[in-house]
């Protein structure tokens, strides 16, 4: 038996993630085992969106977190890594000089990726082997900065779309009214052609709500579970969502705009199943890297 450790890094709108990985070799098999996972709340959306570019304060976080991250992969002797940003680097004016700095002073690597390359980083996590051939799935991950869309149906990929439509741009309404009657007809184009079509959710809230809602790993959300859900959440102010029912404070607020485009995706859908398996770019991250190191061994 052979163990490697592979790290994906995430920077996202909201937060910047660190997955360590287990990956177990075992005679034929391959085992991918989740070790730990490091979440920073950095917030990087609340200056791309409000000024077009990230400041100081929170370069300086990013920095910090970056070595942090860095300092932990030495010491889990990870023998490959990948470190990409999504929504708010893209676009964020200074974005490039940032990660030239972060690679100079740091010495990690951070590719800015598009939505399309975040689609298809997340589906190989081979999400295609959890799917129903039979069904087709409309595959929605909704960040901070932006709303992945995929249509799966008969295990591929049929469309693939990216919205400017995520949590912290909706809490600074940063979203107009035309952007969401253009999701709300892309959701109903891709849609319309098939009956029961479910939903697979993925991302930091949906999984928080899933916690939130008791259910066992491999079951679904219903719309009516996750309605009722959203008006109990809804119920509390910000205070009482972290004192009362636990939320940290970067999720305390985001939790809500997300709850409800959920709802409104499966709406305009006619979807009455949401799947939520917890799996995102991090997972795929590992997958990829995986992958290319078993290719570099081979040469």
């Amino acid at each position: 038996m052979k163990l490697l450790k592979f790290a994906a890094i995430d920077i996202g709108t909201n937060a910047a993630r660190l997955l360590l990985a287990n990956v177990i070799e075992d005679k034929n098999e391959t085992f991918f085992k989740k070790s730990s996972l490091v979440r920073s709340p950095l917030r990087l959306g609340d200056h791309v969106f409000e000024y077009k570019e990230i400041r100081e304060p929170k370069i300086e976080k990013l920095m910090q977190t970056m070595l942090a991250f860095r300092e932990l992969m030495k010491v889990n002797e990870v023998v490959k890594y990948r470190a990409c940003a999504t929504s708010a680097m893209r676009e964020a004016q200074n974005g490039a000089e940032i990660i030239h700095r972060i690679k100079k002073e740091i010495g990690i690597d951070i590719e800015i990726i598009t939505g399309s390359e975040e689609a298809d980083i997340i589906y190989s996590t081979q999400i295609n082997k959890i799917l129903n051939r039979e069904k087709t799935y409309l595959y929605v991950d909704v960040g901070g900065g932006s709303t992945e869309l995929t249509l799966y149906t008969k295990g591929k990929i049929k469309y693939s779309h990216s919205f400017k439509i995520g949590t912290i741009r909706l809490l600074k309404n940063q979203v107009s009214t035309e952007e969401m009657i253009q999701l709300k007809n892309k959701v109903q184009e891709m849609s319309k052609d098939y009956k029961q079509l479910e939903i697979i959710g993925t991302g930091g809230n949906i999984n928080k709500i899933f916690k939130f809602s008791g259910k066992k790993e491999g079951k679904y959300l219903s719309h009516c579970e996750l309605s009722d859900i959203f008006e109990e959440i809804s119920s509390y102010n910000y205070d009482e969502r972290m004192k009362v029912l636990g939320f940290n404070p970067d999720r305390a607020d985001v939790i809500i705009p997300a709850a409800k485009l959920f709802i409104d995706i499966m709406d305009w859908s006619n979807s009455r199943k949401l799947n939520v398996p917890k799996i995102g770019l991090s997972d795929g991250i590992i997958r990829l890297l995986y992958d290319q190191y078993k290719s570099e061994l081979s040469l």
